[in-house]
């Protein structure tokens, strides 16, 4: 099946069109082996193992429910004898099932709301019992990261047909305008005071960013009549200022300054953002009627294929898609112990907001690579290339 994104890519950019539908195929396999036995959950991650002939294997670690949700949120796209072998046999609505089935013991806000969206998403009957719990975990007047803010405002969104949720929607979307700092058109990390030490309160990451105009540009999609202009705006304004940033080889950058809307530090440069975070959410908010930013989204896919971070430097040269074991390799960092460029930016940034200490470039090339995949990476590909309202 191709969706009107990918029909749309293959007018603009044939060559991209076959690399996505690639990285769909990969996903697809990719997540059945993510599986963990009894097909109910997901793994944390898959780690590289490295063979002695230079083969590498993967290894399941840990269980998310959160990439789970993320999961079925993305796989619903598929037609349904399709979304089986993803999910164990099920469906995505039966699979969203037993995530809202296992709520009583989610304690943390974020999981419950992507549980939330994708029962909204999937239609699954019990969508109140899993709105129910998000209330119960979004305590008022408490400040809350930025991430989990916006997935608990896109469920809602997303709800919005089915349930009365009109107080708690507006609670939700008044909250995330009211984080900005200034007038910045970026994210802070966290909604109000208290969750971030106060050295690094002004970094935020690129997630900060994607999930917040995503929630914002559903809002206003959301919405009767003209909808929400200011929640639009802002989507908008944040978009245009991260794909103003996006780097000269397609890289989106990891932390920012939300006090001036800069780069703090660009590297780690994640796969998922290239080919599925920032296609997600800059897709819907065209779809809600805002700026068409696919040449942003063009240049960051192509950066799965041209990585310049490696090409620069060919004895460090290999390929971030791995075919044939269902994975794409995790990120492109720069191998500093303790992420100590991220944390010399971050204080040096604190006092003089432009302060780039360069030399750390040289010190620190970004040629290292994290052999390591997510399911929720391929469950925001599914999302972002099948998906769409068009």
């Amino acid at each position: 099946m191709t969706t009107t994104r990918l029909a749309a890519l293959g007018r603009e950019e044939p060559t991209l069109l076959a690399l996505a539908q690639r990285l769909l195929a990969v996903a697809e396999s990719g997540l059945a082996s993510m599986l963990l036995p009894g097909g109910e959950a997901f793994a944390f991650t898959m780690a590289g193992q490295k063979a002695p002939d230079g083969s590498w294997t993967l290894q399941r670690r840990g269980t998310s429910i959160r990439y789970a949700a993320i999961t079925a949120l993305g796989a619903r796209f598929l037609p349904e004898d399709r979304q089986r072998p993803v999910l164990g046999g099920r469906t995505a609505q039966e699979f969203t099932g037993l995530l809202v089935e296992s709520l009583p013991a989610v304690t943390n806000l974020g999981d419950a709301a992507l549980i939330a969206w994708a029962a909204a998403e999937t239609g699954h009957p019990k969508l109140s019992d899993a709105l129910a719990r998000v209330e119960a975990l979004d305590e008022e007047g408490r400040p809350q990261y930025t991430v989990e803010a916006a997935w608990v405002l896109s469920a809602l969104a997303a709800a919005r047909g089915t349930v009365d949720v009109e107080d708690r929607f507006s609670a939700a979307r008044d909250r995330l305008l009211r984080a900005r700092i200034g007038d910045s058109p970026l994210f802070p990390h966290a909604t109000g005071p208290g969750l971030v030490p106060w050295y690094r309160a002004h970094v935020s990451c690129f997630a900060d960013q994607t999930y917040p105009l995503q929630a914002l540009a559903r809002a206003h999609a959301s919405g009767d009549g003209d909808g929400d202009p200011e929640a639009l705006a802002a989507s908008e304004a944040c978009a245009a200022r991260i794909c103003q940033l996006q780097g000269d080889g397609g890289q989106w950058w990891w932390h920012y300054d939300a006090r001036t809307g800069g780069v703090v530090e660009g590297y780690p440069v994640y796969s998922v953002h290239q080919h599925a975070m920032a296609p997600t959410a800059l897709f819907d908010l065209a779809d809600a009627g805002g700026t068409d930013f696919a040449a942003s989204i063009r240049k960051g896919l192509r950066w799965m294929t041209d990585v310049p971070e490696l090409a620069a430097r060919p004895e460090h040269w290999e390929p971030l898609i791995l075919d044939e074991l269902g994975a794409t390799w995790r990120k492109v960092y720069r191998g500093d112990p303790k992420k100590a460029v991220r944390a010399a930016r971050g204080l040096a940034t604190r006092v003089a907001p432009n302060l780039r200490l360069k030399l750390l470039n040289r010190v620190y090339r970004p040629v290292a690579v994290d052999r390591e995949c997510r399911p929720y990476e391929f469950g925001w590909m599914l999302y972002a290339w099948q998906g769409g309202r068009i």
